[in-house]
């Protein structure tokens, strides 16, 4: 390679950590020519964002230590005084971070949050900038960009953000840009929009991209050179095509065995467990199979009819409801013990929504919902109470889940103690027992929830959810936040569960090759409506509606010979915004086959 545009070399990055130096990344080196993406991959704690956040020089001076050489055309930038590496920042180098809304401000409009950076960096005045500001926003389709200007971050979906924070990091037309896990807690087809997107801009304006990520699928979907880190150290580069056609060192070929494959499941019946491999040796376990658990002559652990969640939206002086989102809209569904139906669909669709709405953390609008026989939206508080143990929720995040200041064998026992269903002594001995049960030690009940890594944190959410004994769990995108070692063992962990105590679970996700994986039946939501619906095999393998194809289509391959064969639909999720005279329209289902059913109008 001749003059890259970046080139890092011994890069090494340390943290105070109790007054010792602890080092996190380790004789790092790497290119990246002009034109050219890179992808530095690798799981949480491998050193990716740090090595990031050193070429951006975003660490804190004070207990971090950034040695060796970032030369970014031809100057080190570790060498470079403060005001000097301001000018550079944000203006020849650009940055998308993961979370779009980490990195907007909530309580300023879109449109002041682009036009200060050109003013800043580019001279402009404010005019110059506002239209610029347009510009922008129609380069990274958004559609009537300049009435959006003056909306709040808040106004904009997830995929809508993240294009946002792409218009800015591109303002100033950078040589680099450096892109953290940008697509990571995007929906499927959101996610192919915004790779398709930085490659299509990439092409325009000439710029080189060091994108970082733990999803292989997106590393052979995007980038022309790949680097492997692990625990800090480089373990592995070379062209994207050489590393995922002969990967040398065992952990990149862990990393690339451990991606879920949508169309694995092909002629599999029953939900299969993820195949283990040992990040360290590269080594496979062999694949335990599930034993069938759904009870089909039982009633329905959960049985929904006509579910209709809707937010009224009020305006002026005088508070009136000029319309209503329209969350949910008619759906009905049935869980048997033992079964998992996953429900699947874009942000915005219903899904959570629904979940909160089956266990009445949100109230909806009408609907009839029972848990186990008994019915739900006309329960009291105390019947709700009791309801609600046989019916548990574990949420996306698991530190938001938890309270930092408590440690987790008290928040596990919690629920047991309130319920009445033992002593305060006898909860403590209960909860070292779910700890075990999840995979963990009973001495880890003293520990706070920032002491665990995020999959461990995830397995506490599951013991507490556990706790009361349910008989149905509703998981809203569990894992979707988790690398993919952890993912597998997670999942796991939850099929060994739904063995051993019939658990029914409502499993919530958009990541479509998990929920092939896991379920014994699917249900795809678009708009608040379930527009298809049957057996996991024949809806994967015989999809009809056009929206279910659309998300299929949109799942990264993890093959790059085949990123070009991958259909990306840009059209966004319609709004579930609608006036106050709108009049639902009648569905029809027509029948493809046993149990599988799709709407066609």
């Amino acid at each position: 390679m001749t003059n890259p545009i970046l080139s890092i070399s011994n890069l090494n990055a340390s943290f105070r950590v109790n007054g010792d130096w602890r080092n996190v990344v380790r004789d790092a080196s790497f290119d990246i020519g002009a034109r050219e993406t890179v992808a530095v991959v690798g799981e949480s704690g491998s050193g990716k964002s740090v090595t990031a956040m050193s070429i951006m020089r975003l660490l804190s001076p004070g207990n971090s230590r950034v040695t060796g050489k970032i030369e970014f055309e031809g100057t080190n930038l570790l060498d470079l005084p403060l005001a000097q590496m301001q000018s550079i920042r944000g203006n020849r180098i650009g940055m998308i971070f993961q979370e779009p809304m980490t990195s907007l401000n909530p309580v300023l409009k879109i449109g002041k949050q682009i036009t200060e950076v050109l003013v800043h960096h580019r001279g402009m005045s404010h005019s110059q900038a506002e239209a610029e500001a347009v510009r922008l926003l129609e380069k990274v389709r958004i559609p009537s960009a300049k009435s959006r200007l003056g909306e709040y971050p808040m106004n904009f979906s997830g995929g809508m953000r993240q294009r946002v924070v792409i218009a800015i990091a591109l303002a100033c037309s950078p040589k680099l840009l450096i892109a953290d896990e940008p697509t990571t807690a995007l929906d499927v087809t959101i996610q192919a929009q915004i790779l398709e997107l930085i490659k299509t801009l990439q092409e325009e304006e000439g710029m080189s991209v060091l994108f970082i990520t733990h999803d292989m699928g997106v590393v052979a979907e995007i980038s022309d050179r790949t680097v492997v880190m692990y625990r800090g150290d480089v373990v592995e580069t070379g062209t994207t095509e050489e590393i995922f056609a002969g990967a040398k060192h065992p952990y990149t070929r862990a990393l690339l065995s451990a991606v879920p494959q949508l169309g694995s499941m092909k002629g599999i019946e029953r939900p299969l467990r993820f195949p283990l491999v040992d990040m360290a040796t590269g080594e496979m376990q062999p694949v335990k199979p599930t034993e069938d658990t759904v009870r089909r002559s039982d009633a329905p652990v959960l049985k929904v009819d006509n579910l209709v969640a809707r937010f009224p939206i009020r305006k002026g002086f005088l508070r009136r409801t000029v319309g209503s989102i329209h969350a949910v809209e008619n759906i009905s569904l049935e869980l048997l013990q033992g079964e998992t139906l996953s429900l699947v669909g874009e942000s915005g669709c219903g899904k959570t929504t629904t979940g909160r709405s089956i266990i009445r953390l949100t109230d909806p609008t009408s609907g009839k919902i029972r848990i186990d026989g008994r019915n739900v939206d006309g329960a009291g508080t105390s019947e709700l109470a009791s309801i609600r143990r046989e019916a548990q929720m574990i949420f996306q995040d698991p530190f938001e889940s938890l309270n930092p200041r408590i440690r987790i064998g008290a928040a596990i026992a919690e629920p047991i103690v309130t319920h009445g269903l033992a002593s305060l002594a006898e909860a403590k001995e209960r909860v070292g027992d779910l700890l075990e049960r999840v995979g963990l030690t009973a001495s880890m009940a003293d520990r706070f929830p920032h002491e665990f890594s995020g999959g461990q944190r995830q397995r506490v959410c599951i013991a507490r959810a556990l706790a009361l004994e349910p008989k149905l769990i509703i998981a809203d995108e569990s894992v979707s936040a988790l690398d993919v070692s952890v993912k597998a063992q997670v999942i796991n962990l939850m099929l060994d569960l739904q063995e051993k105590y019939g658990l029914g679970y409502l499993f919530i996700s958009h990541d479509m090759a998990v929920v092939e994986r896991i379920s014994h039946r699917v249900a795809v939501m678009y708009l608040g409506e379930i527009v298809e619906i049957g057996p996991r095999q024949a809806v994967f393998e015989n999809p009809q509606h056009d929206y279910t194809k659309r998300l299929m289509a949109a799942v990264p391959i993890a093959d790059p010979s085949r990123r070009r064969t991958r259909r990306v639909s840009n059209e966004e999720i319609k709004s579930p915004f609608r006036a106050v005279d709108y009049v639902v329209p009648r569905r029809r289902y027509q029948q493809a086959g046993e149990g599988h059913f799709f709407q066609v109008n």
